[in-house]
């Protein structure tokens, strides 16, 4: 299996780092570094959608016809992978990370046509509408309800930890729609535009001190029933779709960044054991960089990896939160103030002691939740024991 770059990669590799080196100014780069959740700050994220849109970059792993870039696996694992070393800003992945290539999928043609173009371009912002109090992990077990009415659905109920719904103007949602069966059988996967009577939204702000995630709340609400992605009652399929597309990522490029950027802190520490544990998982984040390399090459032969993405997912969300904590004893009591405001894109408020503090102290916090958004890692074991140990 040769896991080395083509030539035809490494002269795209050349293409992508000097399109980012001239389209990065040094406030996108600076929101990048200060981002500690799984997006940045809104207005230099929709400026550099916007760039990115106009490139034709802007949702890769698209299909062609609807705006994507026909790139190979490994192109798409060299440009997360750059975009990471560069410190770009995130995007909202609900919409092109999610919704777009889901509803390339299985939307019908008529929302195709008029959702896609609006999610590319940035006028719509979409948020994911799953989880509700005491319905996470076990979503199946979802209560928000949706009751038809002649052409429409009437929507009541609520969904929580929903990521920037705040900016969002479109939510794509589970409702129950069916009790009589079993759980999973009875969920519809409906889009709800967000701007429609009886939708409002509280705001939630984290331990890290953002406000990231909300709680959305439906009272009444009137869906046309053309809004239904797939068929009624079979939206668990459609969701399971959706979440092929949620747990594909690059990892290594962001820890390897990480390790990077704690290597003088952890140094300055002068700790054997903190750099004994910090050197244990920088050989960890090596292995899943060769990993995602192999996967990579198993790809391009037209094979399939399995179950690699729970498998990746696990690895990589447990060794960030292994470097957070390390982070924070290296920091010490520089890790103990509080400092929203010297993370904020453009501030001129100076970091008490260490400059990375904010920062890091935030990815600590924020960082709680990597194992278990995107299917929690207890999840993503049962899938390998199922997939790959046929337990």
């Amino acid at each position: 299996m040769d896991i080395r770059l083509s030539s035809d990669d490494l002269a795209f590799q050349e293409e992508v780092e000097a399109f980012l080196d001239t389209s990065l100014d040094d406030e996108l780069r600076r929101a990048g570094e200060l981002s500690s959740g799984i997006c940045g700050a809104h207005e230099p994220t929709m400026r550099w959608h916007r760039i990115l849109h106009k490139k034709g970059w802007v949702a890769p792993r698209w299909p062609v016809e609807h705006g994507g870039t026909g790139w190979s696996d490994m192109q798409h694992y060299i440009w997360s992978s750059a975009c990471a070393r560069a410190h770009a800003p995130r995007l909202y992945p609900m919409g092109l990370g999610m919704i777009g290539p889901t509803l390339a999928v299985c939307g019908t043609p008529e929302q195709q046509q008029d959702y896609l173009p609006k999610l590319l371009s940035g006028e719509h912002i979409w948020c994911q509408g799953y989880s509700e109090p005491g319905s996470g992990s076990d979503l199946a077990s979802l209560q928000c309800r949706a009751e038809r009415d002649g052409d429409d659905f009437i929507v009541n109920g609520t969904k929580i930890w929903t990521s920037f719904a705040h900016h969002a103007n479109h939510i794509f949602c589970l409702v129950r729609t069916d009790k009589s069966g079993k759980p999973q059988q009875g969920i519809t996967f409906l889009l709800i535009d967000m701007t429609t009577p009886g939708v409002s939204v509280r705001p939630i702000v984290t331990l890290a001190g953002d406000h990231e995630v909300n709680q959305v709340f439906f009272d009444n609400v009137r869906v046309p029933v053309t809004n239904i992605v797939g068929t009624e009652n079979e939206g668990w399929t459609v969701a399971k779709t959706l979440l092929t597309f949620e747990r594909s990522s690059a990892y290594a490029a962001r820890l390897m960044m990480r390790l990077a950027e704690l290597q003088p802190l952890v140094a300055a520490a002068d700790e054997a054991a903190l750099t004994t544990r910090f050197h244990d998982l920088e050989v960890r984040a090596k292995a899943i960089e060769m990993t995602e390399f192999r996967i990579q090459a198993t790809l391009a032969a037209g094979q399939s990896p399995g179950a690699a993405s729970s498998q990746m997912k696990i690895l990589a969300t447990e060794i960030t939160q292994a470097l957070d904590e390390i982070s924070m004893e290296a920091l010490g009591h520089h890790g103990v103030p509080w400092q929203l405001a010297a993370r904020e894109p453009g501030t001129n408020v100076k970091a008490i002691g260490e400059p990375a503090a904010p920062k890091l102290v935030a990815d600590y916090f924020n960082n709680r939740a990597a194992t278990i958004y995107g299917g929690s890692n207890e999840v993503q074991r049962n899938i390998l024991a199922k997939a790959e140990l046929g337990l």
